[in-house]
């Protein structure tokens, strides 16, 4: 059943290419790029449960992650104009029932949502100190690259509060900054169990890093083989599997759920 397009002013309506998913995104707030794919399909889900996302933006992550598990999903986004659309992304797909969307800042959220009561939780952070770049342009774009509102000591420690002992936390960040991030997650009791670097060509440095810990976890780091995003001028097959929907998860030709079809040849996401 055709669902009303809530469309606002600047506003598009753009196709995630998997299960017939539509998102609402705008140029004047940061919309989503390869990054929330690969987080969205590298993270371990459980079939059911609990899962919360963090920074969560229009809540691309949580549509994502709906196609791979049952289990209730929170959304969290500190800014306004965001969560809102990620309201209106869940209506727009028929999820609002499963999937929530809640404004609120992440370094307070888990007074509401509770301590540990979470199976999973990813987050797509800022990746930039406030120091660095010009970020004063435009207010959202500026909160999603710069860490204005949490920095990242901020984001694991609400993480660790949220997942349960023994859950697993996903992020999604730059390679720069993977040393302070696995001394950061250890701080927080979340040991770093798979890892994956991203390349966007073969020969050239990795420039996204995906990374899963697992809260009060044994030590036991996996380094998965390396993700080359582009082979001569077109994305890898392991790439356009998940982008177009054919696997529903990184590493696997196997969909995590029964699969609907999907047309392939439309758009590219920018790394």
């Amino acid at each position: 059943m055709d669902r009303h397009v809530d469309i606002r002013p600047g506003e598009r309506l753009d196709d995630l290419l998997t299960h017939d998913i539509r998102i609402i995104q705008s140029d004047d707030v940061f919309s989503f790029s390869l990054d929330a794919v690969l987080l969205g399909r590298f993270c371990t889900v459980p079939p059911r449960g609990r899962v919360a996302d963090l920074c969560t933006g229009n809540g691309v992550i949580p549509l994502l992650l709906s196609t791979r598990t049952k289990a209730d999903i929170v959304g969290v986004e500190i800014q306004e104009k965001l969560a809102a659309m990620a309201v209106r992304n869940m209506r727009l797909n028929g999820l609002e029932e499963r999937i929530r969307i809640v404004q609120d800042d992440l370094k307070t959220v888990h007074q509401s949502l509770g301590y540990g009561k979470f199976d999973v939780v990813t987050v797509n952070p800022p990746y930039l100190p406030v120091a660095s770049g010009d970020w004063k342009t435009n207010p959202h774009i500026a909160a999603a690259r710069h860490e204005i509102y949490c920095t990242l000591d901020d984001v694991l420690a609400a993480c660790s509060r949220l997942v349960r002992t023994g859950g697993k936390v996903a992020m999604v960040h730059r390679p720069s900054r993977l040393a302070e991030i696995l001394c950061g997650m250890r701080q927080h009791r979340l040991e770093p169990k798979r890892i994956r670097l991203v390349h966007p060509r073969a020969g050239e440095e990795a420039n996204i890093v995906l990374i899963e810990a697992v809260r009060d976890g044994k030590p036991e780091l996996r380094v998965l083989p390396p993700l080359i995003v582009y082979e001569g001028s077109q994305y890898c097959r392991e790439l356009l599997d998940v982008y177009y929907g054919r696997s529903d998860r990184l590493g696997t030709d196997e969909p995590d759920l029964e699969r609907q079809q999907v047309e392939t040849g439309k758009g590219e996401l920018s790394l």
